[in-house]
């Protein structure tokens, strides 16, 4: 027996060293497939049928329907109402406009001085209301400019409040705070006109009259403007206390703008070291500002042009020397680039002249203007008042007559602009610049997406 089993022994070792690599392959593909066998016989999670069930139940009370209804009939109810003042208003008109039943408060707008203003002097005030639920007036505020703000671009607002105090009297107060500015997105199609288009998108006519600036001296506004052509913009919209304001100066200053002319895109970033003082770059970091503006006036409408054109007064063709520019009588005239004013008086058929020197033996001369507001040997900056347009010498209408001169000879002024000399920033302003352009980029392909539609608020 013991030598059967030595025998046995000694045959298996030997099987199991002859045949080595195939047993190893048969054990693996054994111990896989008890491996797998247990994992799909094993359950994953245990079975939710044989989990313990438990209910609970709780009461819920509401509370008294009485005095959910009594603390109602207690709650002081109050209506706002807002409008505009009008032309014609007085105080009565201007209460039933507003719903409002309280012989009181018209009493006190016709007769306190300071409440008084609500319907004197200017109109288009901006006016809301507070009403109690049977039409007694408890708050009124109107907001309309400043006086500081009637000739340049607003920065305050006036604030006119009246109130009514607990014993049921007026109080009346006027104060003065800060406009703020809100960056509005906004972006149209030209069909007819830059101002058709700009009041289509709600966009005021400020802005248009700055985007127009912008790209003075790369798209002629007068004669390039195209129809398909397209714009985005991003401006400030001014508010006070939180309402847009709808009087003439309602915004601020151009964020940045894009304007797509014929097929060629056209960009302006405003870039600044605070206070005001910046300007508009490309968004390559390329000065849009020039030595020289492309008009002497913000927004006009050029009437003849540098060439050739039959003389409206001596009847006979020929050369135009200048450009001329219609609008009416009083409209401002800037200079168009820093210099020495040569002249200022009166020259034959020019009539009323201004005549600046600049570098480079330049000079701009400016004709039949109604008043001169410089004198000879004044230094001036570049859009610095001159004068305003009128109708003096020989001129069938009101119109400046516009020349640009470089070593005596007439040159055109719009092809003078677009050449003249650019700005660039300097290097340490550059990483700053490149954020701000990163940012105005992308509001302005936002701005895009909102064609046809009112400006938006961000």
């Amino acid at each position: 027996m013991a030598a059967w089993l030595s025998y046995s022994a000694v045959g298996i070792r030997a099987f199991v060293q002859a045949h080595r690599r195939g047993l190893s392959s048969s054990l693996l593909v054994s111990l896989a497939g008890f491996g797998v066998a247990a994992f799909g016989i094993a359950p994953l999670a245990p079975d939710a049928a044989e989990l313990p069930h438990r209910l609970i139940t709780e009461a819920v009370m509401p509370s008294a329907l009485e005095g959910q209804l009594e603390a109602l009939a207690l709650h002081a109810m109050s209506l706002s109402r807002s409008t505009i003042i009008r032309p014609s208003d007085t105080a009565d008109t201007l209460m039933r406009r507003l719903g409002v039943s309280d012989p009181s408060a018209a009493a006190w707008l016709r007769h306190d001085a300071t409440a008084r203003r609500l319907v004197e002097g200017r109109t288009g005030k901006l006016v809301s209301a507070t009403l109690n639920e049977r039409g007694l007036l408890l708050r009124l505020v109107a907001r309309y400019p400043s006086d500081e703000s009637a000739t340049n671009a607003p920065k305050q607002f006036n604030r006119l409040t009246l109130s009514r105090d607990a014993d049921g009297s007026w109080q009346s107060s006027l104060e003065t705070a800060p406009l703020v500015a809100t960056p509005r997105l906004a972006s149209g199609s030209i069909r007819s006109s830059l101002f058709a288009a700009t009041d289509e998108a709600g966009i005021p006519d400020a802005v248009a009259v700055q985007m127009a600036e912008m790209f003075s001296t790369e798209i002629d506004f007068h004669r390039e403007l195209r129809k398909g052509d397209s714009f985005s913009v991003v401006y400030e919209a001014l508010t006070a206390d939180g309402e847009p304001i709808n009087w003439a100066q309602g915004s601020g200053r151009v964020l940045a703008a894009e304007f797509v002319n014929g097929g060629k895109s056209h960009q302006a970033v405003w870039f600044g070291e605070g206070k005001g003082k910046g300007g508009y770059f490309d968004f390559n970091g390329q000065s849009k500002q020039r030595s020289f503006l492309a008009s002497p006036m913000e927004f006009s409408r050029v009437t003849s042009g540098f060439a050739m054109r039959f003389h409206p007064i001596q009847q006979k063709w020929k050369a135009h020397l200048g450009v001329d520019y219609g609008a009416p009588t009083g409209t401002p005239v800037r200079s168009v680039g820093a210099g020495v004013v040569s002249f200022a008086g009166r020259q034959n058929g020019y009539g009323n002249v201004v005549e600046v020197q600049h570098s480079g033996d330049r000079k701009t001369v400016f004709a039949h203007l109604s008043r001169i507001d410089v004198r000879v040997g004044q230094h001036i900056e570049q859009a610095q008042r001159l004068g305003a347009v009128g109708a003096t010498g020989w001129a069938t209408g009101p119109h400046l007559h516009f020349e640009f001169r470089v070593h005596g000879q007439h040159q055109d002024p719009l092809a003078i602009a677009k050449a003249s000399e650019t700005l660039t920033l300097d290097a340490d302003q550059r990483p700053r610049f490149a954020q701000v352009a990163l940012t105005m980029k992308s509001d302005l392909g936002l701005a895009e997406t909102l064609s046809g539609q009112p400006g938006r608020v961000e």
